[in-house]
């Protein structure tokens, strides 16, 4: 009498998958479903790729980091794939010869155009009016530009905007410039005619010369 209900357990499990054999073969012939996922544009891969089978009670899968899947399936399955920053796409499995069927799945962009963020210094609506209302405008131009050009203006811009590659550049030349026109001249400067000693050497010069005359 014990061993009654054990031999009903069995017979329910054996009806159960026979049950479920039977729904598989009413669904279509079982296929290994294979298949890599790229962009449309670039042919890149497109990694974690979310995979449902809408046939099939909504199983889901997901694509590796190279974009590749591979699941089983039934013949005539939908298959939906959908992954941030693409359309969505279905696939439906056709009818093979073999038991498996690989495809390559292409993926387009949905390019989302946002609306342009205008920043402000205000904190408030209040505070820009304050501030517009209290904001002094030059009207004459030339004005303005004197303002702009003046020396506390460059300087206070000359704290925080360092100098351009072609404004160093022009530094560098004008500096060497100086520097060679200072050692083919007179580098420190001197007025060679207030110099006693140049003055003395140019009379000296003068004496022996006059001195070699009275020789001949």
């Amino acid at each position: 009498m014990k061993a009654y209900p054990w031999l009903v357990l069995i017979v329910l499990v054996i009806s159960f998958s026979f049950q479920s054999q039977a729904q598989d073969t009413s669904k279509g012939k079982i296929v290994q479903f294979t298949g890599i996922i790229t962009d449309m544009e670039s042919e890149y891969p497109v990694p974690y790729t979310t995979i449902i089978n809408v046939t099939g009670n909504k199983k889901f899968y997901t694509a590796n980091h190279q974009g590749f899947f591979s699941f089983v399936a039934h013949e005539g399955d939908t298959i939906r794939l959908s992954s941030i920053g693409y359309r969505s796409a279905q696939v439906v499995i056709p009818s093979v010869k073999e038991d498996k069927f690989s495809t390559l799945i292409k993926l387009t962009p949905d390019i989302i155009s946002l609306p342009a963020v205008h920043l402000l210094p205000w904190a408030s609506v209040e505070e820009f009016n304050i501030a517009f209302m209290n904001l002094k405008v030059a009207s004459d131009d030339v004005l303005l530009a004197k303002e702009n050009l003046s020396r506390e203006s460059l300087q206070e811009m000359a704290k925080y905007y360092p100098m351009s590659s072609q404004a160093m550049q022009t530094f560098s030349s004008n500096q060497a410039h100086i520097k060679l026109a200072n050692k083919t001249t007179n580098e420190k400067g001197n007025n060679p005619l207030l110099n006693p000693f140049a003055w003395g050497k140019f009379i000296n010069q003068i004496k022996q010369g006059n001195e070699s005359r009275k020789k001949y």
